[in-house]
């Protein structure tokens, strides 16, 4: 017997992305950003979450989709991880989506491009397909690992260069 789960649903552009929901641990209003200088282009800024600094990921930008107006009330899904929170903007929260793990049909294999290496799978809905994303692989190598946030690093001035 197949493992029933629930996906977290969202809109990004035109496509519809999924999320298992047990890594999702909030839904967030569009929250104030401060930007990052010389961050990657995927990174949108940080946020504060209740005192924890969280990353933001543009998901249309990581994703690598075309890009577009991201409405000015774009959500963000906040995914827990084992090096802390990341925050994904995405255009519009849909609903959550029961299936069986066995529902979840395989990528084709003429899909190439970034976003293959992000997908786990397809799932049928009755009237499109729900695209269902590894969390693990949309924030790999964007969340700061738990050593560097525990001793930051920063350019040491000695009183005799100044």
């Amino acid at each position: 017997m197949s493992a029933f789960r629930q996906l977290c649903s969202f809109r990004v552009g035109d496509h519809l992305f999924g999320l298992d929901i047990e890594r999702v641990q909030e839904i967030l209003l569009p929250p104030p950003l401060t930007r990052v200088p010389g961050a990657p282009p995927e990174v949108a800024g940080l946020l504060n979450l209740r005192g924890q600094i969280v990353p933001a990921i543009d998901l249309r930008r990581r994703l690598d989709l075309p890009d577009g107006t991201a409405p000015a009330d774009a959500p963000h899904v906040v995914l827990r991880g084992d090096d802390g929170a990341v925050s994904l903007r995405v255009d519009a929260i849909g609903d959550i989506i029961p299936f069986e793990q066995s529902d979840l049909a395989p990528l084709p294999d003429n899909l190439r491009g970034p976003l293959r290496s992000l997908l786990l799978g397809v799932h049928a809905l009755p009237d499109r397909l729900l695209l269902v994303l590894s969390a693990d692989a949309v924030v790999d190598g964007l969340a700061p690992t738990s050593s560097a946030s525990a001793s930051p690093s920063f350019p040491v001035i000695s009183q005799e260069s100044r």
